[in-house]
């Protein structure tokens, strides 16, 4: 845990302790746009779930996780390594969200996060064969998704993936679909997943694909930066994720 860094809820509200567990850090020439990634969650909930008491773990960096009834609940954030890589932080977080799910543990994924949902439960993660998903993306909301209240038809999020989960886990639900990733959401009882990026701002993706044009083709780059003016659904997309925090969709 990194100490001072966490972020309370306001005075005489009931808090919702959530851990938010690292799993990368934006690059020091990126960081001062919107921080890092801890910073940008911390914008995002602040407005809509403000009881919502997020601690940073900075497993990436070294930090050990926390005993799972530490916390109320769990948010994964994404990051630039593989869900199905073997390093050791990475095994180690596998296996606590497989306890988070026995425990029936509130948990949230974001692209990385929700890939190794995926992967630590019996899931499917691979390269996309579509390819990179950059850019605004459109998601529909299916019938396993439709219940939770509040939720539109379809919303749009930020993207920046190489790798989707291909096949549910035992017991899990697409709750969300689009053309690029067909599971853009999943559900698998107490743990929620979502591809994109509904912390990420217009400036940084723009900076982050730029960042990447090593690795990412120009036309792909080029399309994805043509979506960054289309009006994103991330306010609402940050109440889904605060309301499961919160026990509401477990």
């Amino acid at each position: 845990m990194i100490d001072g860094d966490a972020v309370a809820a306001p005075e005489g509200a009931t808090a919702v302790r959530v851990a938010l567990l690292e799993c990368d850090h934006t690059d020091p020439d990126l960081r001062g746009i919107d921080g890092d990634y801890a910073d940008m969650f911390t914008a995002l909930l602040a407005a809509c779930a403000p009881t919502l008491e997020l601690t940073r773990f900075d497993l990436i960096g070294g930090d050990p996780l926390p005993p799972l009834d530490a916390f109320d609940a769990y948010l994964v954030t994404g990051s630039r390594l593989d869900a199905v890589a073997g390093d050791d932080w990475i095994q180690e977080l596998a296996a606590f969200l497989r306890r988070a799910h026995q425990e029936r543990t509130p948990t949230v994924g974001i692209c990385f996060g929700h890939q190794l949902i995926a992967h630590a439960l019996g899931g499917r993660v691979e390269r996309a064969t579509a390819g990179w998903g950059v850019g605004v993306r459109d998601a529909w909301v299916t019938p396993n998704g439709a219940h939770t209240s509040g939720l539109p038809d379809r919303f749009r999020l930020l993207h920046s993936h190489q790798d989707q989960v291909l096949e549910l886990p035992p017991g899990g639900e697409v709750v969300a679909s689009s053309t690029h990733a067909p599971i853009a959401a999943l559900r698998v009882g107490s743990l929620l997943g979502f591809q994109g990026h509904p912390e990420f701002t217009p400036r940084y993706a723009e900076a982050l694909m730029a960042s990447r044009s090593d690795r990412i083709d120009a036309e792909v780059i080029a399309e994805g930066r043509r979506t960054l003016a289309t009006p994103t659904d991330h306010e609402t997309i940050a109440r889904w994720i605060a309301d499961h925090l919160a026990g509401g969709t477990a």
